[in-house]
């Protein structure tokens, strides 16, 4: 017969040092620096210059396209923010509605554009409308809907004529612009004479 307490001890010290070995190495890394976890810092995994997308409908046909100088790629969130972004809005029957700012953020999947900073929408003139300005600090658009909004102050310029108010919804399909308070403004007919 063989005496198994002679060969238990080896294998018993093996399995104390390996685990003792594991344990160490549980104490002395921390969660910042564990293989296979990302440090949680917001720097940018990939910067673009000068680029240019372009979004079309089912048909085939233009519904935006949006250009900037530079776009950085966060990788924790999966956000874009785009420096000096130009959004262009495109509607069968009228001008597309053209929206700049100082920079946007962009979620992951490209569903929501959050202008800031100086942020500018424009529509040429037509015919039968003069041309539209407005302006506002901040802007949240979606343009898969052709909808945008503000809760900040708006000013719209539509030729001679102004008016002013906190908080606004855009959809670009109807061709409205609504204001939700302080509304004031300043209205002046294309018959009126100066």
């Amino acid at each position: 017969m063989k005496n198994w307490s002679g060969q238990l001890f080896p294998i018993t010290l093996l399995a104390l040092l390996a685990g003792l070995s594991f344990w160490l190495q549980a104490i002395l890394t921390t969660d910042e620096v564990r293989p296979g976890k990302r440090l949680a810092t917001h720097e940018a995994d990939a910067i673009v210059e000068n680029f240019e997308v372009r979004r079309l409908d089912e048909q085939g046909k233009l519904q935006y396209r949006l250009s900037a100088p530079q776009l950085r790629h966060f990788p924790e969130d999966d956000s874009s923010l785009i420096t000096s972004p130009r959004l262009l809005a495109y509607r069968d029957d009228a001008p597309p509605l053209i929206l700049t700012a100082g920079q946007a953020k962009v979620t992951a999947r490209g569903e929501t554009i959050t202008l800031d900073d100086s942020v500018e929408i424009t529509r040429a003139a037509t015919e039968k409308r003069p041309e539209l300005n407005a302006r506002t600090s901040t802007l949240t658009v979606e343009p898969e809907t052709g909808k945008a909004h503000t809760d900040q102050a708006m000013t719209i310029t539509l030729g001679a004529s102004e008016i002013s108010g906190v908080g606004a919804r855009i959809d670009n399909k109807a061709s409205t612009f609504e204001l939700r308070s302080q509304v004031r403004g300043r209205y002046l007919s294309a018959r009126a004479k100066p």
